[in-house]
């Protein structure tokens, strides 16, 4: 999504109301964050609106600290920024070390890098739906290096073995994690 330099467009302060909806938004979608909402998005602190070009909306906290960001209507994603700060936070997958190279030019992520020995899924019980946001780990190393959207569950991805498993987000150096705000 992101594999230019981006330059930001207007900033602008957030109303409390929306930031109110922003946090309940987060909670509802990652619920693991709740113990550590304070921290991330504090009540007393405001949240500024940044826009982007190709309408993505970045949410950041005052004076340079990208939380969020949006594509249009589409869910919130967590910055690598963040990722980076709460990863027990989130769901995670992690690819073999083929898909490293493809994942970090900023290519969807394909089933095999997942399915393949090297790659791990969570287990059937805590299986991931359809339109869940995750973070991707590399084998062998220890940051997240990318966040997305599922293209499809994880049981499904496990039963077909082959097709787009995660698709869009931001992945370490693209044009967002590049991105100075200050």
């Amino acid at each position: 999504m992101f594999k230019k330099d981006i330059s930001p467009g207007p900033r602008s302060k957030l109303k409390s109301s929306a930031q109110r909806a922003i946090r309940a938004k987060v909670l509802e979608r990652y619920p693991l964050l709740a113990p550590h909402i304070e921290e991330v998005m504090p009540k007393k602190g405001g949240l500024d609106v940044v826009k982007l070009p190709d309408r993505v909306t970045l949410y950041v906290l005052p004076p340079a600290t990208p939380l969020w960001f949006q594509h249009m209507d589409d869910p919130l994603l967590p910055t690598l920024h963040l990722a980076h700060r709460f990863p027990q936070c989130f769901d995670r997958v992690r690819v073999d070390r083929g898909a490293i190279r493809f994942v970090l030019s900023g290519a969807s992520l394909m089933v095999p890098g997942l399915t393949s020995p090297g790659g791990r899924l969570p287990p059937a019980e805590q299986a991931l739906a359809k339109g869940g946001v995750v973070l991707i780990e590399a084998e062998g190393k220890d940051e997240v290096c990318a966040v997305g959207v599922l293209g499809m569950g994880t049981d499904e991805m496990k039963q077909v073995g082959k097709g787009v498993a995660v698709e869009g987000g931001a992945v370490i150096g693209d044009g967002l994690w590049r991105l100075r705000l200050d």
